[in-house]
């Protein structure tokens, strides 16, 4: 058994679910970037756009359920924390979803493996395939186990990181979102050190190091916000 074929079979016994569809598990864990002789294969992005809906359902069920007297303002604020990219984004990881994703190689060089965006959307691909393949019951499951942390501290103050600011800053002046893009990768595999730029349309690109990706991310975010004096 290969690397990734070992790193999808985790991914499955972490999801508690033996799926009867072998290939519904596989689209759902291949990227965009993936092609096949030139012609763009099955990818997860239909899947994705199911899984969003099951995931919906399930956060507003499941808040119904642990919070009976919650006013729907405050349902809607909650569902904002628990259905976003970044969530699932962190909800991949603890499955194993960035080692067993299919994705092409010019892609994985720019860390699309590592990327909140792709890997959220590959968790919704996930629990599309969940639900295909096991009914509403195994989504379930998967929803109340692996979001299980969010929903028992909905009511503690979020503190942002630089990115999140950073994006937020953006958005809310009508900007493209920032892009992280990976300029040199150096040191042994145990103990790499990445270098990075972010850039923002109408900024100069800055430039900062960290041992993971997400870490220099944050760090080059947080240079540019202070470097330009960004404030949400």
């Amino acid at each position: 058994m290969n690397k990734r074929n070992a790193a999808v079979s985790d991914v499955e016994a972490r999801l508690g679910h033996s799926f009867a569809d072998r290939d519904l598990l596989e689209r759902a864990l291949t990227h965009a970037s993936v092609g096949n002789g030139g012609t763009k294969t099955h990818d997860n992005e239909r899947l994705e756009f199911l899984g969003d809906r099951v995931l919906n359902l399930l956060a507003a069920e499941q808040l119904t359920i642990d919070r009976p007297q919650a006013r729907e303002g405050e349902m809607s604020r909650w569902m904002n924390q628990l259905v976003n990219y970044r969530t699932c984004a962190e909800v991949s990881r603890a499955l194993g979803l960035p080692e067993a994703l299919r994705v092409d190689a010019s892609a994985t060089k720019v860390g699309a493996r590592d990327n909140d965006r792709v890997l959220g959307d590959a968790c919704e691909a996930v629990m599309a395939a969940l639900y295909i393949d096991g009914g509403l019951e195994a989504a379930r499951q998967f929803f109340v186990t692996y979001w299980r942390a969010w929903l028992d501290t909905l009511d503690t103050p979020i503190t942002k990181d630089a990115k999140t600011l950073l994006q937020e800053w953006a958005m809310a002046r009508s900007l493209p979102v920032p892009t992280y893009v990976v300029t040199k990768t150096e040191g042994p595999s145990h103990a790499p050190r990445f270098t990075l730029e972010v850039r923002l349309e109408g900024f100069t690109p800055e430039i900062a190091q960290g041992g993971s990706k997400r870490e220099a991310e944050k760090a080059a975010a947080a240079l540019m916000l202070s470097k330009r004096e960004l404030e949400v």
